[in-house]
């Protein structure tokens, strides 16, 4: 993950912070698709570089109280600390 920075955009993005996200698999690895392999996010939770998040995109990505009714299309929303599956640990914080 990576910092944007902006010094002239919308004004509803204004006060924002805008992070560069790259798409994981279950294992932590990072994935490629039709869509690409990364994304730039408002960060609503203050996640840091490299730190492992959940995405919300769409419309589901202006249904945050910091992001309604603005311009975008992603939203982090959370910073994982553990993720299992399977009984197993695949990630951990």
């Amino acid at each position: 993950m990576g910092t944007v920075v902006s010094t002239r955009k919308d004004e509803k993005l204004e006060g924002l912070s805008l992070r560069v996200v790259q798409w994981l698999d279950a294992n932590g690895e990072a994935i490629s698709g039709s869509d690409g392999d990364s994304i730039v996010a408002v960060d609503t939770v203050g996640a840091g570089v490299g730190e492992v998040v959940l995405v919300a995109t769409g419309s589901a990505a202006r249904l945050s109280k910091s992001t309604e009714g603005k311009p975008i299309d992603g939203t982090i929303i959370s910073i994982v600390d553990t993720v299992e599956m399977g009984g197993k640990v695949k990630y951990s914080k």
